[in-house]
């Protein structure tokens, strides 16, 4: 018996739900307590209790070996599923706050100090990598995921630049290690120099360097902040193209096998949610989304960015990040403190030229 595409399509999304709706009702039980949480302590929000919840469960469940990770297996498709792809889609409906208009704008403010940050990241990191002695790659990857947008960037430099997967879950961990901080730290530190929405927002979309924790670290700041930063973060991923291909030619040049980077290739380098987010807020920008509508919606990104938050807390590997050593830790560190003060100073002295 010969089953339709369509047939074909539809139980293939059938199984594909049945895998996942465990573990996406784990993170929305989660999320649930967690905007609890945030609602009675709105300094917190739903984000960080999302993530502190699901990182203590992790460390507590019981554990099952599924490939590289310590998860549940039957829970497993879905926290993957809510890290990934929900937060993914929150990231879309947050367009609904912006226009293409505020898009372009918020390129051009952030520019000189997203390429400031880059440029100050990347030359820290192939100068205290060869002080700290870091294997070549590995210092590679962490200054990439620092320097841009943390896993994702780390995801595409690895195939480019023929990372093994222990460099990989190296900087994987490091990187995740400073995001955590960086949803701590960066709300303390915009308050304690008394910046507004705006200004931390771009402190944030152009310091930290994961979607999740920019939009962790934006939310526990002020709601006011989320949208700008994640626009400043959006604009920022951008920045993998370029640094792709540069080290396309690098590795070209060093090996004959390096590998090159095709028009095809460059494409899939730019996130899916990026378009979706600038098709979004294009959609926006003509007025056809009534105010009530673009309120829930904001609230179901809100929601589902928690849940997502919960899924990467659930996945998180503590032992992978003991099992990383000390230098990779303290290129990360190190890294993460010299981005962060630059891209302050950088604030500081474009508002002083502008003012």
């Amino acid at each position: 018996m010969q089953f339709s595409p369509v047939q074909t399509l539809s139980s293939r999304l059938t199984r594909r739900g049945a895998d996942v709706l465990p573990g996406v009702l784990v993170t929305a039980a989660i999320a649930l307590l967690a905007s609890g949480v945030g609602a009675i302590v709105p300094v917190l929000g739903s984000a960080v209790p999302a993530i502190v919840i699901g990182v203590l469960l992790s460390l507590i469940r019981p554990r099952v070996m599924t490939g590289r990770e310590h998860a549940d297996a039957r829970i497993q498709p879905g926290i993957a599923y809510s890290g990934k792809f929900l937060l993914q889609l929150a990231v879309v409906l947050l367009g609904v706050q912006l226009s293409i208009g505020a898009i372009a704008k918020v390129g051009l403010e952030s520019l000189p100090i997203m390429l400031t940050t880059l440029a100050v990241c990347l030359v820290g990191a192939w100068l205290l990598g060869r002080m700290l002695g870091t294997e070549r790659r590995l210092t590679t990857l962490i200054g990439v995921g620092t320097g841009i947008c943390g896993a994702s960037a780390i995801a595409a430099v690895s195939p480019v630049i023929g990372a093994a997967s222990a460099e990989i879950a190296y900087a994987v961990s490091t990187i995740f290690l400073f995001n955590i901080l960086a949803v701590l730290a960066f709300p303390l530190i915009g308050h304690a120099l008394s910046l507004d929405p705006h200004t931390f927002g771009l402190f944030a979309g152009t310091a930290v360097n994961d979607t999740s924790s920019v939009v962790a670290a934006a939310s526990v700041f002020s709601t006011a902040a989320l949208g700008f930063a994640v626009v400043v973060k959006l604009v920022r991923t951008l920045m993998i193209i370029p640094i792709s291909i540069g080290l396309s030619v690098m590795e070209a040049r060093r090996s004959a096998d390096g590998q090159k980077l095709t028009g095809r290739r460059i494409a899939k380098l730019v996130p899916w949610f990026l378009v979706g987010f600038i098709v979004v807020a294009l959609i926006n920008s003509t007025g056809l989304i009534p105010d009530a509508p673009r309120e829930v919606l904001v609230q179901v990104s809100v929601f589902l960015i928690a849940m997502a938050l919960a899924g990467i807390g659930l996945s998180t590997d503590i032992p992978a990040l003991r099992r990383a050593g000390w230098r990779p830790l303290a290129l990360g560190g190190m890294l993460w403190v010299l981005v962060t003060v630059t891209a302050l100073a950088t604030i500081a002295v474009t508002a002083a030229l502008r003012g």
